[in-house]
């Protein structure tokens, strides 16, 4: 029998870069002069993966969202790996929102890589590992096509292959 190769279909985000984003965009709040005296600020929870706009309307907290992905985008962070929440009112006429990272695969976008995998007739098996999917088949050429498959397809957040065997 024939060695059987694997790789893993894992979402991560890598924190380090995501730090120096927000720590970019925050400097830059501070010195950019049409957001200098709007008291807009800008937070990020490093172990919730998420951050936090306080502003004083939805057009300032757009603008600060703007540099945030401008800073993320040239750090090498997929911006589809940022999910926004809806705009809240918060006191003193001004409007938070939140963001969150999303880090590892959950199951239902599990299920739905694997039936992609599985109706697409290549000759590869997926399996779900927690957060992650492994897929494993005899032929390399079958997981080459497995990855270019994934890559073609859209599932709203960033996806890379790792441990390839």
């Amino acid at each position: 029998m024939a060695k059987e190769s694997s790789f893993d279909v894992v979402s991560v985000v890598n924190m380090q870069e995501v730090d120096n984003a927000y720590q970019q965009a925050s400097r830059e709040l501070s010195q950019r002069y049409d957001l200098k005296g709007t008291g807009a600020k800008l937070e990020l929870s490093k172990s919730d993966g998420t951050f936090t706009i306080l502003a004083p309307s939805e057009f300032v907290a757009g603008q600060v969202r703007d540099i945030l992905g401008s800073k993320l985008v040239r750090r090498g962070v997929d911006l589809s790996a940022l999910r926004w929440d809806n705009p809240q009112a918060a006191s003193g006429m001004s409007v938070r929102q939140t963001g969150s990272l999303v880090q590892g695969i959950d199951a239902a976008l599990a299920k739905r890589i694997s039936k992609d995998i599985r109706d697409s007739k290549i000759k590869a098996k997926p399996t779900i590992e927690g957060d992650k999917l492994r897929v494993s088949s005899t032929s390399k050429d079958a997981l080459q096509a497995v990855i270019s498959l994934l890559k073609g397809n859209d599932y709203g957040q960033p996806l890379q292959f790792v441990n390839y065997r």
